[in-house]
């Protein structure tokens, strides 16, 4: 009996409900009398709203300006829903900043606590006068929640729930030093059209955990067996309070623990999404663990409500049939060591946070009343390992023998972490390949004949599929599904593929060599990438529209944003300058854009396009190609930059950084070599990272520097190149290419070549040799054209030595002329042979003419 009646009492403490709001006349006269708020003209009113015109519309759940006064302050608002008919929410907006708001949370109530315009909802008072139903939370600048297609929650009504009431924590009251008034709140979206899929929240908490002094862990299980209609977890949030290290949910089903969400407590409490479509039935076992740690305390911590005490709860928001709709369920009952014997093991493994990344606002208890010292999340043994990335290195021996490639436009990684390769065979992108309407001018070629998608094992480098042949013309971004599909997209046909397995054809949009801006087209296409929860897919549409488009997953047109960025100025948000690489993060629904020629990753709400965030560093330079997501270590993205258009500029590297506060955790390069043009990038959870050049035509393989093999000296016959060249050879191509700057080039592969050679025993002599010939044929070559164009000026009618042509017939190039093989990130540099201006593959920095796009 008394563990039921703690249990009662917990769920009182935490839902704070109507025993603490009763209050007679005077006491509330006597309240209004000693506030020391006022409303702000400039707060939004939070009392009936206006009567919707349409069936969409929206609702503010504000702060009607208040200051608090002390720390750790909890205060409360309301506004009516709709009368008289149901109504949806759709989606939460938030309005405020970690810098004053510690977290918020959303409750559906039949009735708020009082009728006043605010409370203190922290002490005395409560939020809702009956049962409180949890509908939505908030922290540390989380992203806005918009639930899934066909999703809402139902309120007004004979649903119970007639008003929306909005908690708001203040933690840290520094801020309100100035005693300006704060009007955070959520803006809902709403709707009277009836969602055939009805939103609800269960809530998983622990009552009864005892976490001793200095105990270095400590586990908190909680597991309740599921008797309702199937619901579909979407959403999930986690909540401690400081030892709180990290706390996962599962499904267990005929034994088969199937993971729902898993993560720190002290990242933002927002809901984050499930990141693989589950189902619950009846019968399952829903499962949560919180992972605590007792160092630093000095007393035992118990469940509670104050900042000394600890909680343990897990929400996951879900969505079920609305004629089974149930909004609200908890578990509170303590989980059998026996069933979490068999609790995967990485429920057990701290997510690290960083400490600037640790949640304010919970004060340590101190002797002194007086004192109220933030508390950030201490750092634990186990994050002195863990909050630490790796630095990565080469891996030098990889792949250890030839792989023919063309230009590698791309790389990925399928369900296995083989590794997906992209490749444009013996086509080429030059300044000949397109007019200047964007039309593709090889098309008499055809397509080609090699298969341009190579599935290879990461280790063996085997090729495990090859498909691809007889399709593309000029291949450019890859990434694939859930279930090991491809998804393309090619610049040459202006159209986006996806393709099986097995290459046949799936789905194909845009029209074959017509480039446009409408829906139904694409023109210079660079990337796309897939939602793996909903399907959705996003194109980056690309050279000449600078736009991101989203589709559903059978190809219908859904929206799209984003516009060119001006030639001079400082780029806004939303718009490009060639969006060339995209990847999406599912657990927060954001889609992240590589911003070519800005240097620049925007990220966005994926299904709204709303802009969130822009992350730049001087390191990236004036030009960045490709972006990578991983989920290890709290979140991580990876990028390369690529050669200045002007000037020196920065090194091109590859760069690791923190997802949650864009700081750079590494830079990385390959250790015996350069990159030539790095043009893609894909990391896999084991922080091995694959880097696509387009020039050197190649992959280059990176790995944390603890599995790096070490080699001062690299083993001769081992095929590290795709291509292995000598130093005359290469400089002519990378001439050919459009890649020769300053005679620094030439100096650079010829101090390659030599130091290739120096693990053999080469002579002096012969090294002299190597180094004089080269320079006796540049001299003999310069005194020829020099003959030539002596022999032009005067009437003749030679158009001089052409290179280009003197190779063609011995590399097999497509055409005749000065072919310009890998032009895609290269200047508009003038020829000093011909006296004009070539033109750039993938048009890094497009002629004046040709930024303004047929849209």
């Amino acid at each position: 009996m008394a563990a039921f009646i703690n249990k009662l009492l917990l769920v009182f403490l935490i839902l704070q409900n109507n025993c603490m709001c009763h209050e007679n006349a005077l006491s509330l006269l006597t309240r209004y009398k000693q506030n020391p708020w006022t409303l702000p003209s400039s707060c939004p009113q939070n009392r009936q709203p206006e009567k919707p015109n349409s069936l969409n519309f929206k609702l503010d759940v504000r702060m009607p300006g208040v200051t608090p006064l002390t720390s750790d302050s909890y205060f409360c608002t309301f506004v009516p829903v709709p009368s008289g008919q149901k109504s949806y929410i759709v989606d939460f907006k938030p309005h405020a900043s970690m810098e004053t708001v510690h977290h918020m949370l959303l409750f559906g109530c039949s009735k708020p606590a009082t009728n006043e315009d605010y409370w203190d909802c922290g002490s005395s008072y409560a939020t809702c006068l009956y049962e409180a139903k949890v509908m939505y939370a908030w922290a540390r600048n989380a992203p806005p929640t918009q639930l899934p297609t066909d999703v809402g929650f139902r309120v007004g009504g004979s649903t119970g729930i007639n008003y929306i009431v909005l908690q708001v924590h203040y933690g840290d009251i520094t801020a309100f030093r100035d005693n300006h008034k704060d009007c955070s709140g959520v803006t809902l979206q709403m709707t009277f059209r009836q969602q055939p899929l009805i939103a609800g929240i269960y809530l998983l908490m622990s009552h009864d955990a005892v976490i001793p002094p200095g105990e270095k862990v400590v586990n908190a299980d909680i597991a309740c067996l599921y008797k309702q209609a199937t619901i579909h977890p979407f959403a999930f949030r986690t909540h401690t309070h400081q030892l709180g290290q990290v706390v996962s949910g599962y499904r267990v089903r005929d034994g088969k623990w199937t993971l729902i969400g898993r993560q720190s407590p002290q990242m933002p409490q927002a809901f984050y999404h499930v990141e693989h479509p589950i189902d619950i039935k009846y019968g399952d076992t829903i499962t949560a663990r919180c992972v605590f740690t007792g160092k630093g305390r000095t007393t035992v911590t118990l469940i509670g409500g104050t900042a000394k005490d600890e909680m343990c709860n897990l929400y996951i928001m879900y969505y079920m049939d609305a004629k089974h709709a149930k909004p609200y369920a908890y578990c509170m009952q303590t989980g059998s060591p026996e069933l979490f014997k068999q609790i995967p093991p990485e429920a057990n493994i701290p997510i690290p946070v960083s400490p600037d990344m640790a949640i304010h606002g919970h004060h340590t208890v101190k002797d002194s009343p007086d004192e109220n010292v933030i508390l950030q999340q201490p750092k634990r043994e186990e994050e002195v390992v863990l909050d630490q990335v790796s630095h990565l290195e080469e891996a030098i021996d990889w792949p250890g023998e030839k792989l023919e490639l063309g230009q590698v436009s791309g790389v990925a990684l399928d369900s296995k972490t083989n590794l997906v390769i992209f490749h444009r065979g013996n086509h080429v992108w030059d300044e000949n390949s397109f007019d200047h309407k964007h039309i593709y001018q090889a098309q008499g070629i055809g397509p080609i004949q090699y298969n341009t998608i190579l599935t290879l094992d990461p280790v063996t480098v085997k090729v495990l599929n090859a498909v691809g042949a007889n399709v593309f013309y000029l291949p450019h971004g890859i990434s694939m599904d859930k279930d090991d599909n491809f998804w393309v997209t090619d610049v040459a046909l202006h159209q986006v593929f996806k393709l099986g397995p097995k290459g046949d054809y799936l789905l194909i949009l845009g029209e074959a060599f017509q480039p446009g801006s409408d829906s139904n087209h694409f023109c210079q296409p660079t990337d796309v990438v897939v939602d793996p929860i909903r399907g959705n897919f996003y194109v980056a549409d690309g050279y000449c529209n600078s736009r991101i488009i989203q589709f559903s997953p059978n190809g219908k047109f859904i929206m799209q944003w984003g516009e060119e960025s001006s030639l001079s100025g400082i780029p806004k948000p939303g718009q490009f300058f060639i969006p060339h690489s995209l990847t999406f993060v599912p657990i927060l629904d954001q889609l992240c854009v590589a911003d070519r020629e800005n240097g620049r990753i925007q990220c966005f709400i994926a299904q709204s396009g709303q802009f969130l965030r822009e992350i730049e560093h001087p390191e990236f330079g004036a030009r960045l190609f490709a972006v990578s997501y991983t989920a290890d270590n709290g979140g991580l993205l990876y990028a390369v930059n690529g050669e200045a258009l002007v000037g020196k500029g920065v090194p091109v590297q590859g760069f690791v950084l923190n997802f949650t506060t864009g700081e750079l955790l590494d830079i990385f390069k390959p250790s015996q070599e350069d990159f030539l043009m790095p043009h893609d990038i894909v990391a896999a959870d084991d922080k091995t990272v694959y880097v696509g050049d387009i020039q050197a035509r190649r992959v280059w393989k990176f790995v944390p520097a603890e599995k790096a093999e070490h080699r001062s000296v690299k083993k001769a016959g081992t095929g590290m190149e795709m291509h292995e060249i000598d130093a005359t050879e290469t400089f002519l191509e990378a001439e050919i290419e459009g890649k020769m700057r300053a005679p620094e080039m030439l100096r650079k592969h010829k101090t390659n070549s030599v130091l290739k050679q120096s693990s053999t025993a080469v002579s002096p002599v012969l090294i002299t040799l190597l180094l004089i010939i080269p320079v006796v044929m540049l001299v003999g070559i310069g005194v020829f054209i020099h003959w030539r164009k002596g022999k032009t000026y005067g009437g003749k009618s030679s158009r001089g030595l052409n290179l280009g042509n003197f190779f063609a017939s011995h590399r097999g190039y497509s055409r005749k002329g000065f072919d310009r093989l890998s032009t895609e990130g290269s200047d508009q540099e003038k020829d000093d042979e011909e006296g004009t201006d070539s033109e750039t593959e993938e048009y890094s920095a497009p002629p004046i003419a040709a930024t303004t796009s047929s849209s």
